[in-house]
């Protein structure tokens, strides 16, 4: 099956590129694009992507915003919101960590190889996460630390909404059962379903049951989010694993 790719960067050089780089793969196709975050959602609706390439620092709206206005508006009877793989210049960087909690589902440096890209795609678009343990936990202990980053953001501090998808999940850990806050302690470890079913003994499809009902049951949209809660909440730690 072709997976379809929409590309969001304000450099027309870059989406260039990545377009020249991905529709030459048979699996790949590129079906839209936008050079800006105001415009990923009215894009989005009109094309229906698989997954969301999108650049992180953009003028006027930044990938954090789009994401979280991706999240928040699609509608219901579209189908699954399509997937978001986060392409950035820094790997420690509160825009990151920002995505991350308002719903992306990875992210890949620009310095990834054209193998790289398309497997994360891939990845993403099977419903699991690009979540390098070393530096998702980097990007995590760093920014756990210190409380959200807000002074990062472009916009007027004062006009900052909360992250009520992440923050009412840290609410609702007591509706998981034992064996799915086991998964959720896993997830964060960056394991993949396959090798969560190994360390718990499970079959794969079991733990992708569990997985979409604790996602359910916390009211979030990934994997990547579902992290951030246990690191926040305690369920995973950085020495763990």
């Amino acid at each position: 099956m072709t997976l379809r790719i929409m590309l969001v960067d304000d450099q027309d050089v870059v989406r260039a590129g990545l377009r020249l780089l991905l529709d030459g793969r048979g699996e790949l196709e590129v079906v839209a694009e936008a050079t800006d975050g105001r415009r990923v959602l009215e894009t989005a609706l009109r094309h229906r992507p698989d997954v969301i390439v999108m650049d992180i620092r953009m003028p006027e709206t930044d990938g954090v915003d789009a994401i979280t206005e991706l999240r928040g508006h699609w509608p219901a009877d579209f189908g699954e919101c399509p997937a978001v793989l986060v392409l950035t210049a820094f790997d420690l960087d509160s825009y990151v960590y920002a995505a991350l909690r308002a719903g992306a589902n990875g992210f890949l440096l620009k310095t990834s190889s054209p193998d790289e890209l398309a497997a994360g795609i891939s990845v993403v678009a099977a419903g699991e996460s690009i979540l390098t343990p070393s530096i998702t936990r980097r990007i995590l202990r760093q920014y756990i630390a210190d409380g959200p980053p807000i002074t990062a953001r472009r916009r007027d501090p004062g006009t900052a909404k909360p992250d009520s998808a992440v923050a009412c999940a840290r609410d609702r850990l007591g509706e998981l059962t034992a064996r799915e806050l086991d998964v959720l302690r896993l997830i964060a470890l960056g394991y993949s379903n396959l090798e969560i079913a190994g360390e718990l003994d499970l079959s794969e499809p079991a733990v992708k049951s569990r997985v979409a009902r604790l996602l359910s049951k916390l009211g979030l949209s990934n994997r990547v989010q579902a992290a951030i809660v246990a690191y926040e909440t305690g369920v995973a730690t950085f020495s763990s694993g």
